[in-house]
This record gives structure tokens, C-alpha cells and sequence, in this order.
């Protein structure tokens, strides 16, 4: 320990520590916490065994290993809903050890995952695997189990079992359920516990062959394009069947202004109705794909300037409940090819914060927190990390006025498919407290 205290003491960083304490001294934070009598303040704060035991203008502890940076935020421990680690069946994308490392530099302390594995995450055996193989790491792991069975989109899944071991919220993931009668079934069965369906809003049957969204950019470059009416359509749908219900949907990963309008109705209305957006959707448009750099092939597509700007100004409105990384790993080989035979989707938990404090310079700390922390919690009824004493250290501690280019050594998963790689942005993750593990970044 002794070590450990001169290490931070000297403030010589490496690029990745994780280090079990029992006493820990953060010098000199800058508390952003709507809940915590401390919100806006600059304290320390003493942890000890887990627990925030302190929280002064100043402490000593000769035991305590020390923390001590200029301009260090500490903000509740930051919740990623939609990202896959791949594990288990195809662990040579991803693993839930490295998904939690890349999580970690990201500043996540909790990760739901994604059921689209091999087998599917669409039984109890499967969800108890996720919870087992995530306790002994720095982020809380919690999965998401199937709407249907094997994700076939033909029978409901054991829900409720499901729920009981340990699932967080239930999607279908990648592929969302495209039957109305099937959904509709979905959310009356998960009443019965309070839980949530999360939606990816693609209609399968619209632009099933386009390649990115269809436009002048789709026209000008020869690739077939997705329409925007292929998301709209759905999220009419569910949210007509959410009212139908008054069941709890989150829609993940919208990329149209009218379903954001759409979305922002239904709230009016009194409907349990959320959603979420991607770093990538906020900070590319179709015009990116010029270069056709398959890193931006996603699902749904990037669309026109006119829609990322729109969803900017809702974010900016409060419109927009979470960012969703929507974290997919994919291979070399299923990236390095041509445009149209690469698959979908960005890695992305590591730069998610960055991007997000690059585009919206001014965005006030308390609504960087609700979109990173605190609406995801309410949302999903996890509990809260206030930063107060009494409660339990789940901390994300980031800084918001370095820049820098995100770099591959950034990157902490196994895959590389980040279209941020060798972009300037701002904002620093320190590092995240966690499970009583301390996690520092370089």
C-alpha cells in the first residue's frame, strides 16, 4: 500500500490500474450531483471499505491511498444501456473481461449488455452466467435478456425467470421485434414485475438492402439507402402499443427528428416512454460516408445534417433521456472490406464521454450527468449512487477541459472499429471507483 500512496503522491500515472483498497482520499473534486447536499462544491472526500465515510473541505489519512489531480470531477457512477460484449460465442469480438476494461476507461461503472450471443441470452442459465462472470470485475455487468425465444422473433421468452436472475431490461437487440402482436404481448407480460422493453426503431421490411440513409448522399455514391420512414414507422407503432398497455418502452438509438417529436408527444401524454441516442448519430452525418469508411455503417444509418443537428438541438432541450454507446465490436476482417459486405456498427464506450463534451462545449454539468448517470438509473430502477456520506462509492471521477486525439491505444477492447481514431476531442476520463476498486486511466 505503502507504494501505492507514493505512486499517486508523485502523480506518475500508467495507462491502466486497478488496485482492491480499504482506505481512499480524493483530493480536491468538484462534486456534480444533483441528489448530494455537496452538489457544485470542491471537497475531499474520504472512502472507506467501499463507502463514502467523509466529505470536507479538507482530510487527512496517512493510510489512505491518494488521488490528488487539478480539475477532477466526481459525478455518480456513469450507466452504459445498450452495448455488446459478445460473450458467450463470439468472445474473438469482445469478452465481458475486456468489454469491462474498455467500460472502465470509458468511465462506466455499470454496462447492460446485449442478448444477441451464441447461445442468446433467452434463459436463466444464460443471465446467471452474464451476473457470474461480472462480479469479480471493476463495472457492474448487468444483462439484458431476450424478448423471444432464441431471438427468433416467434415466442415470447421466460421473461419473468429471466428477470428474477438477475435481467435488467428486456430487448431483442440487434435484431428488434418486428411483429406487433408479439410485442404488444411483451409489454402486458412484463407489467407484471415493472420492467422496461428497450427498442431499436428499424422496420426490417423498409430498405431491408440499403446500405446507409437514403438521400442525396446514398444517390451521389451508388449505395441503396434506408429511409427514414423504416424508424419512424416503428416508433409510431410501439408507442401506440406502449399507450395501449401503459407499459414502460425506451427507444435506443433514434436518429430521425420526427420520432424524437414523436417520442417528446408521447412524454406529454403521460406515457412511460424514454429514449436514447449515439454518440456517432450526434456527431456524423450521411455526408461522413464519403470516404465510405465502413466504421460509420450502422444501425439505423447516419442521416442527413439536417436530422444530426436537429437531434443536437434535442439533446440541448432535454428531449433525449441517455446517450447509449451502442457498443459493437467487430473484427478486422468484417470491417477492412468493401462497403457493402461489412457489418454494422462502431466500438464505443471509450470515447463516448469525449465526443459527447466536444460537440456540446457548454453543456452544464448537471445535464452531462442526467444524460450519462442519472436518467438511466431512474429509467431502469437501478439504485442511486448519490456522493454523500453513508452511501456507497460508485464513482466516475473525469475532467472536462484537456483535449486531445483519442488513439488506438485508447482503446482497451479487442476490436478497433471506432470511427474516433486520431479525432481531437475533449474531456478526459480519470477513472472510475467501483466495487471497491479504484480504476485509473493514464
Amino acid at each position: 500500500m505503502a507504494n501505492v500512496k507514493a505512486f499517486y503522491k508523485n502523480r506518475v500515472y500508467c495507462t491502466k490500474f486497478i488496485t482492491h483498497y480499504m482506505k481512499l482520499l480524493l483530493k480536491q473534486v468538484i462534486i456534480t450531483d444533483l441528489q448530494s447536499p455537496f452538489n457544485g462544491q470542491q471537497k475531499d472526500i474520504f472512502i472507506d471499505n467501499g463507502l463514502v465515510v467523509a466529505i470536507e473541505d479538507q482530510l487527512e489519512n496517512d493510510e489512505a491511498t491518494i488521488v490528488n489531480e487539478p480539475g477532477i470531477y466526481v459525478s455518480p457512477g456513469w450507466v452504459d444501456i445498450f452495448s455488446h460484449f459478445c460473450d458467450p460465442g463470439i468472445e474473438y469480438k469482445e469478452t465481458i473481461e475486456t468489454g469491462a476494461a474498455a467500460a472502465a476507461a470509458g468511465g462506466y461503472t455499470t454496462v447492460f449488455t446485449l442478448p444477441n450471443t451464441n447461445p442468446a441470452v433467452a434463459g436463466k442459465t444464460q443471465v446467471e452466467y452474464i451476473v457470474q462472470r461480472g462480479r469479480s470485475l471493476p463495472v457492474t455487468v448487468m444483462p439484458l435478456a431476450a424478448i423471444t425465444q432464441n431471438i427468433e422473433g416467434k415466442d415470447l421468452a421466460e421473461m419473468y425467470d429471466m428477470h428474477n436472475s438477475g435481467a435488467v431490461a428486456f430487448t431483442d437487440g440487434l435484431q428488434p421485434v418486428q411483429t406487433p402482436g408479439l410485442f404488444l404481448k411483451a409489454l402486458q407480460y412484463v407489467k407484471a414485475f415493472n420492467g422496461v422493453l428497450i427498442q431499436l426503431p428499424v422496420d426490417k421490411s423498409i430498405g431491408k438492402s440499403g446500405l446507409m440513409n437514403e438521400g442525396i448522399v446514398s444517390t451521389r455514391l451508388g449505395l441503396p439507402g434506408v429511409p427514414e420512414i423504416a424508424e419512424e414507422l416503428m416508433v409510431t407503432r410501439d408507442i401506440e402499443l406502449a399507450r395501449y398497455t401503459h407499459s414502460k418502452l425506451h427507444i435506443t438509438g433514434v436518429s430521425s427528428a420526427k420520432c424524437i417529436e414523436l417520442i417528446s408527444q408521447a412524454k406529454q401524454d403521460g406515457l412511460q416512454v424514454t429514449c436514447s441516442v449515439t454518440p456517432y448519430h450526434l456527431f456524423y452525418c450521411d455526408e461522413d460516408l464519403a470516404s465510405y469508411d465502413t466504421n460509420l455503417k450502422v444501425d439505423p444509418p447516419l442521416r442527413d445534417r439536417q436530422n444530426m443537428l436537429a437531434l443536437r438541438q434535442a439533446l440541448l432541450e432535454g428531449k433525449i433521456d441517455c446517450i447509449a454507446t451502442h457498443h459493437l465490436p467487430q473484427d478486422w476482417d468484417n470491417k477492412v472490406c468493401e462497403f457493402e459486405y461489412a457489418k454494422h456498427g462502431m466500438s464505443g464506450l471509450e470515447s463516448s464521454f469525449r465526443v459527447i463534451n466536444t460537440i456540446f462545449e457548454n453543456l452544464s454539468d448537471q445535464q452531462l450527468i442526467n444524460l450519462f448517470s442519472s436518467n438511466a438509473r431512474t429509467i431502469f430502477g437501478l439504485p442511486s449512487a448519490s456522493i454523500q456520506p453513508g452511501s456507497r462509492a460508485q464513482i466516475t471521477l473525469y475532467s472536462r477541459q484537456s483535449e486531445s486525439a483519442f488513439t488506438k491505444a485508447d482503446n482497451k477492447g479487442k476490436c478497433s472499429n471506432n470511427a474516433f481514431i486520431n479525432n481531437v476531442l475533449k474531456g478526459k476520463v480519470v477513472g472510475i471507483i467501483n466495487k471497491d476498486l479504484l480504476y485509473l486511466n493514464k
